[in-house]
């Protein structure tokens, strides 16, 4: 069996990252150990499913440019819900940024949101088969 199992995001700060995605999205902390050259390992994940991130601090001018914007401004992640309206009240009451106000479209119903850098994501709660 094959699946990605972590997809990289780059972070301005680890302790601020884990914060917001354990806090306001409600993530479980999986990982979080040091490395030899000062940097962390830190993994986060909504469920206990397949799929995590990869929080990563910055390194370099480069890597700090894209913090925020690592997909040009166009939604990037998607975070998948059983209970859309649970899901949205708590990261609303969180004070997570909805850019929009929940909408149904025939895969399901979905808002987009933005994280702490300003990356862009859907939470959805994907229509019935």
């Amino acid at each position: 069996m094959r699946h990605i199992a972590l997809v990289t995001l780059v972070v301005d700060d680890y302790d601020e990252a884990i914060r917001f995605y354990t806090g306001a999205l409600g993530f479980r902390l999986v990982e979080d150990a040091p490395r030899p050259d000062g940097s962390r390992w830190v993994v986060v994940a909504p469920g206990e499913e397949d799929g995590a991130l990869l929080l990563a601090r910055a390194k370099g001018d480069q890597q700090r440019a894209r913090v925020g914007d690592q997909t040009g401004g166009r939604v990037g992640f998607f975070l998948h819900t059983g209970d859309f309206a649970r899901d949205h009240a708590r990261m609303r009451a969180a004070g997570v940024a909805f850019l929009e106000e929940p909408r149904h479209e025939p895969y399901g119903t979905v808002a987009v949101f933005e994280d702490l850098y300003g990356n862009r994501w859907d939470l959805l709660q994907p229509a019935a088969p």
